[in-house]
């Protein structure tokens, strides 16, 4: 593992590139707590895995955590959120995939930084309101 940057060193990336690293952080975060709360076949982590990691589902995700966010975060997020770039997928619509966007750039900034216990308390605040996740809360 490389030594964290600094909050100054990680802020010289473009959001896009924090959010290609926050992408996979987030994705790695989600597949270990769908494994950790259900012993399934594979097709069926996958299949739960998908409706997690989609651009809906971040939009609502960083909705939950928006108000638990500092300054810092906020405009690491919004600088994620407005970039220019990145193309709408198929099923998604902007505002959505613009929203996912932004919290990929989070997770990818406080990944970069070595901010790893922020990292899991905001994903665990998406988790609490996610109580369709086997019938209970992640």
């Amino acid at each position: 593992m490389h030594q964290p940057m600094t909050v100054a060193e990680a802020k010289q990336y473009s959001p896009l590139a924090l959010a290609f690293l926050g992408d996979s952080v987030y994705e790695i975060l989600m597949r270990d707590r769908i494994l950790r709360y259900a012993n399934m076949p594979a097709s069926q982590l996958h299949a739960l895995k998908i409706q997690r990691v989609c651009a809906a589902y971040q939009a609502a995700a960083i909705e939950r955590i928006l108000p638990e966010l500092s300054e810092d975060e906020i405009t690491i997020y919004k600088r994620g959120r407005n970039a220019t770039g990145n193309s709408v997928p198929k099923n998604g619509n902007a505002a959505d995939y613009h929203k996912a966007t932004g919290l990929e750039a989070l997770f990818g900034f406080l990944h970069l930084t070595g901010a790893e216990e922020r990292l899991h308390t905001l994903f665990d605040l998406i988790c609490q309101a996610d109580t369709d996740l086997f019938n209970k809360e992640c």
